[in-house]
């Protein structure tokens, strides 16, 4: 694999790795693989069905030779005299072997016409089937010896009667155990004869006793040089052919497929050079010609319709971008708008001294569904409202503001608040196609005499501090939602305020703050912060909650809005009031 990327190769080097190149190396080694395989299986295949019919042809003529041998006359006498004058001579003599003591022992049985009629058999064998020697022999077991009895061939090369030699014993076990079914023979390379094949036939006397053996010697040594040089003609012309197979190969895979391919690749890329110029792209490979008829062509043709489709989806995405552009501005400018609406310069009422107020807002969206409100509805009595519409993002900043509107329309009628809850729940009611609600919990704090009366309408319960106690929970009794149903009725209760007590109210953000393992923040937390600083200011009040929350979720997802309201009543000098709690 090359260590560079195709961008960083010079065009040398682009050639050497091109597809063309490399199917074509693959090629001339599959085409010389292929070629030595089918050399190794057809020379094999040729080697052994030629072998075997050299042994089968030896092996004929010498089952041939016994027989008219088994018919000729004097072959059993001459085999017994000669054998009698090998047996008679001593050790030393037998050690003489091959020099010119020794064959004038024996040089007599030539001359006998015995010898002579066995020979013309052999020669008519020999000359007729063309073979490289054909004699008559026996074994010596004592010594592991074979005694020539009448050896066919030329004066250099034949053995006289008597002759012998040491040969391999695992040869003469073969031709003295033959079942008369298979053919005997030996294979040899030696350097006086070369490849030889070597087969034979026992010679039978008329009581079919074995009295010695006929053996063929065929030269391999042509069918040896033959098959060398037919296997370098065939390395050869395969060498030759692989590369020009490879040749036309790697040509024809550069015109199919590597041109094509390129093509493709240049289109991409003046595809890619004009997107980021900003120029107008249109048909980059609509327009290339690219006529393969296969896949290359195919690949063509889906990048055509990915670059329609690209260009479709760009000017989709421009569109839609424009559009997210233009709802997100509309978007900021209606949080702008609805956090305009909501209370939020501190301190509220600087001229007051007799209670301290504040609140805040933080939506999950850019609109949130929760709000807030606090107003004088006259010098005496402070309207404290807090609410938690249903749903999220826009449909619930419009269901809160119309929601808002109605609540404090109807409080500054004069109106207690169970009232107010009743009066604003028909009118939603009225017209709430959507079947929205809103959970809302609203108070009325008489300043002078620090009773509070309230009503709640599904909201959470409020948080209260008397003077030098903690925040603890304000169970009181909850109403129906507003807008869930009309002709709801709504209960209030009254809480005396005296100087130094706390409200704290808040939306269902607060303790249902969830962190990355799903666990809520709880109640018990947001005590836990409200009394951490008992001499805490509203704001400060405001703030310590808000710093555990984030504490408690760190960087999970904000999954609802959170609105708190915290109200301190001061008093005035020579207050006077109950401390009871009563229902109206």
């Amino acid at each position: 694999m090359p260590t560079k990327s195709v961008r960083d190769m010079n065009a040398r080097e682009r050639r050497r790795h091109s597809l063309s190149v490399r199917s074509g190396k693959a090629v001339l080694i599959q085409s010389l693989i292929f070629g030595l395989v089918a050399l190794l299986v057809g020379l094999g295949l040729y080697v052994y069905t030629t072998v075997n019919r050299y042994i089968s042809q030896a092996f004929s003529i010498s089952r041939s030779a016994a027989g008219v041998l088994e018919q000729t006359e004097g072959i059993e006498t001459f085999r017994r005299d000669v054998e009698a004058a090998y047996y008679a001579q001593s050790e030393t003599e037998k050690n003489q072997v091959w020099t010119e003591e020794y064959e004038a022992r024996f040089e007599p049985f030539t001359e006998r016409e015995d010898y002579a009629a066995v020979y013309s058999v052999l020669d008519r064998f020999a000359v007729s089937f063309g073979v490289r020697a054909l004699y008559v022999a026996d074994f010596d077991l004592s010594c592991g010896g074979m005694i020539y009895l009448i050896d066919w061939g030329n004066t250099e090369d034949a053995l006289s009667p008597g002759d012998w030699e040491i040969v391999v014993e695992e040869g003469i076990q073969k031709f003295l155990a033959w079942d008369a079914a298979k053919p005997v023979y030996q294979l040899a390379n030696t350097e006086e004869y070369g490849f030889t094949c070597t087969s034979g036939a026992p010679i039978h006397d008329r009581d079919g006793n074995v009295i010695a053996y006929v053996f063929v010697d065929l030269s391999l040594s042509d069918f040896v040089q033959g098959i060398q040089w037919f296997a370098v003609g065939y390395i050869l012309l395969l060498a030759v052919t692989a590369i020009l197979v490879g040749m036309f190969s790697a040509w024809r895979i550069d015109k199919t497929m590597v041109q094509p391919i390129t093509t493709i690749a240049d289109a991409a890329q003046t595809y890619v050079d004009e997107r980021q110029a900003g120029a107008m792209v249109t048909n980059c490979f609509k327009r290339i010609d690219v006529r393969t008829g296969d896949e290359v062509e195919n690949l063509k043709l889906v990048m055509a319709d990915m670059e329609e489709s690209i260009n479709d989806y760009v000017d989709n995405l421009t569109r839609v971008t424009a559009e997210k552009e233009r709802i997100s501005t509309e978007l900021s400018l209606a949080t702008t708008i609805q956090a305009s609406m909501l209370p939020h310069i501190f301190p509220a009422f600087p001229e007051r001294e007799d209670f301290d107020i504040y609140a805040s807002m933080d939506p999950a969206k850019e609109l949130g569904g929760d709000f807030y409100d606090y107003f004088l509805i006259d010098d005496d009595h402070l309207c404290t409202v807090i609410a938690d519409v249903s749903g999220k993002g826009v449909p619930a900043a419009l269901f809160m503001m119309a929601s808002k509107i109605i609540l404090q329309s109807v409080a500054m009628m004069n109106k207690t608040p169970s009232e107010i809850l009743t009066l604003t729940n028909d009118s939603i009611c009225m017209n709430n196609d959507a079947q929205m609600f809103v959970t809302v919990w609203l108070g009325i704090l008489e300043l002078s005499t620090g009773k509070l009366t309230a009503a709640n309408a599904g909201h959470e319960y409020p948080a209260l501090k008397r003077p030098d106690g903690v925040f603890e929970l304000y169970k009181d009794r909850h109403g129906f939602v507003v807008g869930g149903m009309e002709g709801v009725r709504y209960r209030q209760y009254e809480i005396q305020m005296d100087p130094g007590s706390e409200l704290f109210v808040y939306t269902d953000g607060v303790p249902e703050a969830t962190n990355a393992v799903e666990e809520q923040f709880g109640t018990e937390r947001m005590l836990e912060a409200l009394n951490q600083q008992p001499d805490a200011t509203p704001e400060e009040l405001m703030r310590n909650v808000r710093s555990a929350v984030d504490g408690f979720v760190k960087d999970a997802e904000q999954f609802d809005d959170l609105t708190m309201l915290s109200i301190k009543y001061k008093g005035k000098k020579n207050n006077g009031g109950n401390n009871g709690t009563g229902e109206g």
